[in-house]
């Protein structure tokens, strides 16, 4: 099934920042996720145990390397999206179905009341 067809003469743009970043995503990805929950565990095998506001500070940390890692999620999937766009905009150009328009500047010689006057 072919959706689209492409243009006769379409030129691509030359690609740029949009191949990079897609490249290392993985690893932004992978890093900016690792290094808050090494940090949490560090926290927590470093952190003496006693009363009872250690653990509440232990898991007031918890909640914000949680909250850090969603944050940075978010961010590397805005930014792959972004880079998908810029893909498909600077490919090839395609043309879907054709929509013949009544308001057209050539005139429509299929309509009978062309051929009645």
């Amino acid at each position: 099934m072919n959706w689209l067809t492409k243009l006769p003469h379409s030129v691509r743009s030359p690609s740029g920042l949009e191949w990079t970043l897609w490249r290392k995503l993985p690893l932004i990805l992978v890093v900016g996720t690792a290094l808050p929950i090494l940090l949490a565990l560090a926290l927590h095998l470093l952190t003496p145990q006693g009363t009872g506001t250690d653990t509440r500070w232990l898991q007031t940390m918890d909640y914000l390397v949680a909250g850090v890692v969603v944050v940075h999620w978010s961010a590397v999937l805005t930014v792959a999206i972004g880079c998908v766009v810029v893909m498909l905009m600077k490919g090839p150009g395609y043309v879907a179905d054709p929509l013949e328009l009544s308001d057209s500047d050539k005139p429509r010689s299929t309509d009978k009341s062309d051929k009645a006057e």
